[in-house]
């Protein structure tokens, strides 16, 4: 009687863990108890079948003692094992992500400056995504990339059409908008790019467009040409990285603007007027900063640019009266001779950490810091050439050679190489401070940066012209010295990278080759193998 009583406690068990299980997986949809119950009927089940198994001893010690059950044993304590490592990797890989991208480019991979930006938000920010449901996809896995560098980032997916109020009270216009909000201020953006992803949250966490001017008036660079030595390309990259471009005509004005973030004079033919240059001292000296893009002479004793020589003299930056060559044969990568001398070595500077990237200057002249300094000024090199270049004294010498054929003579006044193509130098502004340039609010990253005097000196200009661009390292070191001069260190890094073109062409000939490889040559030795194999076993 009592073994009838214990077996029917044992099917009582076995049916309350089976109606657990289903309660769990299919749930029914009379509220939310039924979970509760579930879970009782479970441990109720479990229950009952230990009770059963305890009434039952005997027959369970008598079953182990047999091999089968043994081995039987072993097999499910091994399974129960595999699965628990599983459930543990698992358990890992969730609280320690881990991404490879294994592109040529690293184009699914956050650029370094992304990455400093994400790092460096002291408060939450939110991206809000404004379309289709069947849409969200093409957003989530670039703004995972965000979430995954920084813990301050949230996001959210709204479709407007299941959410009118929301979408209203956002003032979303369109499909595939989204809403970057951070602290009490919003930016939109209309494309899952990372660039304008980035752009937009710059602009939302500095909460103002800082501007760039460029000086007009002595055959500088035109910011809105968009000719092979135009400046065009930059001043989108500017605009990419939240500065507003202008042009200064300083003879007009006779003052740098108020809301002056940087200064940059680019390739002049001639010299500033002593009137511009001291508008240029009152600027820098109240905490201003300037970049000067300085070309070689144009013929040998030529001193075209006195006045801005002295300038950035003064600031402990000479500007030699030469042009760079190179020699060693970096620039034929490049398809360039020796008149582009090639830069890879970027001694420690703001400007230039984590800098990995090569960088050309076509036709470019030496701009080295001044030994001791000058008028309290220190200056720090920030790029070099290769030891194999020089700074070629005799200008005269690369008329209609192209500098290709010119060789290294110290008689002659040459200096051998590595030779420093750009320098910078910065002090406490020693004038009043300038009206702040971006945002002045307390909680604004400006309101805590004292002012302070920067000015960058390099050799060449074209190598942030349009046609120079090519290099995306010549971009990168441009954009760095912009944003160390208007103090966003924060900015400072490598930009997004595009994808390569990586697409093989082939003539019909070479297609035909490959088809007849494909369907008859490789099936062919397949198939011999086999004759083969089987003949000899036969």
């Amino acid at each position: 009687m009592a073994n009838k009583i214990i077996g029917i406690v044992g099917w009582i068990g076995t049916g309350l863990v089976f109606a657990a299980v289903a309660a769990r997986l299919f749930t029914p949809p009379w509220g939310w108890w039924s979970d509760q119950y579930a879970t009782y009927m479970a441990w109720a089940g479990l229950a009952t079948v230990l009770v059963y198994m305890a009434g039952q001893w005997r027959d369970v010690a008598t079953f182990y003692q047999g091999r089968g059950a043994r081995y039987g044993t072993m097999s499910i304590v091994s399974i129960v094992v595999f699965l628990g490592i599983l459930i543990a990797v698992n358990y890992l890989s969730i609280r320690q992500n881990k991404r490879w991208d294994f592109t040529a480019n690293q184009v699914y991979s956050l650029s370094d400056q992304t990455i400093k930006v994400l790092k460096s938000l002291e408060a939450p920010v939110t991206f809000v995504v404004f379309d289709r449901e069947t849409n969200f996809d093409r957003f989530r896995d670039r703004l995972d990339e965000f979430t995954y560098q920084s813990a301050n980032v949230k996001t959210e997916y709204v479709d407007p059409d299941r959410e009118p109020t929301r979408a209203k009270e956002a003032q979303i216009q369109a499909y595939g908008t989204i809403l970057i909000q951070y602290q009490d201020r919003t930016e939109r953006v209309s494309s899952s790019d990372e660039q304008a992803l980035t752009n937009g949250l710059i602009k939302a966490v500095t909460g103002a467009t800082r501007k760039v001017y460029f000086t007009q008036g002595h055959g500088e660079k035109d910011t809105a040409a968009t000719d092979r030595t135009g400046f065009s390309t930059i001043a989108q990259s500017l605009a990419s990285d939240n500065y507003g471009v202008d042009t200064l005509v300083l003879v007009q004005q006779k003052t740098v603007p108020a809301d002056a973030t940087v200064v940059v004079i680019a390739g002049p033919t001639t010299d500033f007027f002593e009137p511009e240059i001291e508008a240029l001292n009152t600027y820098v000296n109240a905490g201003g900063k300037v970049m000067v893009l300085l070309d070689p002479e144009a013929k040998q004793g030529a001193n075209t640019h006195p006045r801005l020589k002295q300038f950035l003299a003064d600031w402990g930056i000479a500007a030699g009266n030469d042009v760079v060559l190179d020699a060693s044969g970096m620039g034929q990568m490049l398809g360039t001779d020796a008149s582009v001398p090639v830069a890879a070595q970027y001694p420690t500077h703001a400007i230039s950490e984590g800098f990995r990237l090569v960088t050309a200057y076509p036709m470019a002249r030496s701009m080295t810091p001044i030994e001791g300094g000058s008028n309290s000024h220190v200056a720090q090199p920030l790029v070099n050439t290769s030891a194999q270049s020089w700074a070629e004294a005799e200008l005269a010498s690369l008329s209609g050679t192209g500098g290709a054929q010119v060789a290294f003579n110290a008689d002659k006044g040459d200096k051998m190489g590595p030779i420093t193509l750009g320098a910078a130098a910065s002090a406490p502004a020693t004038a009043a401070p300038a009206p702040p340039a971006g945002n002045d609010s307390a909680a604004a990253p400006d309101a805590e940066r004292k002012p302070e005097s920067r000015v960058v000196g390099i050799g060449d200009s074209d190598f942030a012209a349009n046609f120079g661009l090519g290099i995306q390292g010549n971009r990168d070191f441009f954009m760095n010295a912009v944003n160390w001069l208007a103090q966003q260190e924060n900015l400072i890094a490598i930009r997004p990278r595009e994808p390569e073109d990586r697409r093989l062409t082939l003539t019909a000939e070479q297609q035909q080759r490959i088809m007849l490889l494909c369907l008859f040559m490789i099936p062919g030795i397949v198939f011999a193998s086999g004759v083969y194999t089987w003949w000899r076993r036969r």
